[in-house]
């Protein structure tokens, strides 16, 4: 259980850093690399978007870490159900965003490795 509790944080943290890469920095040259933006006219074009995606993201992160929080206090039903909700949504997005463009790749498998090994973990642990 701490292996599927510790990897579920490892999650929500990671959603928390792109959150503050949407919201907070996408105008920033080092975001618009990683995000592939080609310039700075691009970068203000979708910075509503992109605002908007990182919200859902701290959202996801937000529910893990309440079902973390839960759980670890023995609230098992709604600790885990959280999680569940939460890394599962997260897994979701990364195969929407893979199987929506391909050569979103590598960024699809950083942002789902994590969810699904918590998904993994979690359900042994139960």
């Amino acid at each position: 259980m701490i292996l599927a509790l510790v990897l579920a944080g490892l999650a929500a943290a990671l959603h928390c850093y792109i959150f503050v890469l949407e919201s907070v920095r996408w105008t920033a040259p080092a975001t618009m690399k990683t995000f592939g933006v080609a310039s700075a006219a691009e970068a203000e074009t979708t910075r509503g978007l992109a605002f908007n995606q990182g919200f859902y993201n701290l959202f996801l992160a937000i529910a893990v870490f309440l079902g973390i929080g839960l759980l670890a206090a023995g609230n098992i039903a709604v600790g885990a159900t959280l999680i569940f909700v939460g890394v599962g949504s997260m897994f979701a997005a990364s195969l929407v965003l893979i199987l929506s463009d391909g050569s979103k790749a590598r960024a699809a498998i950083t942002q789902g490795t994590l969810p699904l090994l918590t998904l993994i973990f979690l359900i042994i642990a139960l």
